[in-house]
């Protein structure tokens, strides 16, 4: 309820700003006039387009989103509202109107997101105070995953960690004692027991689930007379699916290389001006069925980066040349993959492609690795908006196949919209650590 109130407020004073603008601006300039109900419906559009994107951009993620985060989500979700609102006018006007109105409407929000963001922020941390967790865990070590969890300080602190070889007596006394219990890599014998006696107590549960979870909940419910069952198809996309993805593939990335053509010569230009080397340069790499094939990037390493065999790009990786480094930073590296698109060896969304011989290593540790081929790789994905470049195969996993056992072309255009988001986040292209050669800890 809190929340709700929260989003409302944001929303009512951004729909206040445009109906001023409106009713100031572009209603008396409009070819036919509306009548009142008319202009209602004009100013009851620009919230609707907030709540739709907002949605898609994850901006009313109050409670779990960081600030930053949601920052970012306010900063996009406004822009493309205001865009849209900017060629609704141009159809109703017939001409191109002058954006200052609307650019300064933009930057205006903006600052008032900022405020709201960090005024919700404080208020729910002093009416809903951060968890207290027990972290379960098995035979893995979680040290990674504690940090992680205690970066967001202001929603969960672990504050107590205990394996799960104590035994039920010994983790239903210390469950009892915490907020909420975070359980990962447990028997599923004794996982079902934690899971059960924490519903019947009412206690709060986070759970990161393995890999036959995120298939099962994603399975279609039937009855099968008096007995509830689940039943999980398992074959990946359907064939409908597959075409309208196809066709969509052969749609963007044949708009996006006719707009980016200019972009990629002037790229093409600056790296053969920087070392003299190669534009551009082929790798193999692993699509569905596990079929091989030659992704194209511009060159942003040295010409004799993998004299030593290969390997993943390092956090500080001195084969990264200058021009590399900035084409790295805007993710410009990558543009050339609209052919492999375009080809058909890659779609605009699924897992990154992997290449053949980090893929064999990770199914040494990981043998369900596999499980990611599906499906076609992609140019962005599930993995790649929630996830980071240096993310483990395991967590890779689990968000890959989050995509493919929830796939729908709505989830596909979700994850499009959110690439534009993680163009700006460092996290999202951090590279593994200096003594790693794969992502594999």
């Amino acid at each position: 309820m809190v929340i709700f109130f929260e989003v409302i407020i944001l929303l009512a004073v951004f729909t206040a700003l445009y109906s001023y603008l409106w009713n100031t601006l572009y209603e008396s300039v409009v070819l036919i006039p509306f009548f009142r109900r008319g202009n209602w419906a004009m100013v009851a559009m620009y919230p609707i387009l907030l709540l739709v994107f907002g949605k898609i951009f994850g901006v009313f993620h109050v409670a779990v989103a960081r600030r930053v985060d949601m920052i970012f989500s306010n900063v996009f979700n406004t822009f493309v509202a205001n865009l849209i609102t900017y060629f609704i006018l141009v159809a109703l006007l017939r001409h191109y109107p002058d954006m200052t109105p609307l650019i300064i409407l933009w930057v205006v929000e903006i600052v008032l997101s900022v405020l709201w963001v960090f005024g919700v922020k404080a208020l729910n941390n002093v009416i809903f105070p951060p968890h207290s967790l027990l972290l379960i865990h098995g035979d893995y070590s979680l040290k990674e995953l504690v940090l992680h969890v205690n970066e967001r300080s202001e929603r969960y602190v672990i504050t107590e960690v205990i394996n799960v070889s104590e035994g039920m007596k010994k983790l239903t006394e210390r469950i009892a004692a915490h907020d909420a219990i975070l359980i990962s890599d447990l028997p599923a014998e004794i996982r079902n027991d934690i899971l059960k006696y924490c519903y019947a107590i009412d206690k709060r549960i986070y759970m990161l689930p393995k890999i036959t979870d995120i298939i099962v909940s994603s399975s279609d419910q039937i009855h099968l007379f008096d007995n509830v069952a689940y039943i999980s198809k398992n074959y990946g996309l359907a064939q409908d699916q597959r075409i309208f993805k196809r066709a969509m593939d052969l749609v963007l990335s044949s708009v996006m290389i006719v707009l980016t053509s200019w972009l990629m010569l002037i790229i093409a230009a600056a790296i053969r001006i920087g070392d003299g080397g190669p534009a551009f340069y082929r790798q193999e790499r692993l699509s569905i069925g596990g079929k091989v094939f030659k992704i194209i990037k511009f060159r942003s390493m040295r010409v004799d980066a993998e004299k030593m065999g290969p390997q993943l790009s390092t956090m500080h990786d001195p084969r990264i040349t200058k021009v590399g480094r900035i084409l790295r930073a805007a993710h410009l590296d990558e543009l050339p993959q609209l052919f492999n698109v375009l080809k058909g060896d890659m779609s605009m969304v699924g897992p990154r492609p992997e290449r053949p011989e980090i893929f064999n290593e990770y199914i040494n540790h990981v043998p369900e690795f596999q499980f990611r081929l599906k499906v076609k790789a992609g140019l962005t994905g599930y993995a790649q908006v929630y996830g980071r470049y240096n993310s483990t195969p395991y967590n890779k996993l689990r968000l890959d196949l989050t995509y493919i056992q929830n796939y729908s072309i709505w989830l596909d255009i979700k994850c499009l919209v959110m690439t534009v988001k993680i163009l700006f986040q460092k996290e999202a292209r951090e590279g593994i650590s200096d003594d790693q050669k794969t992502a594999q800890k």
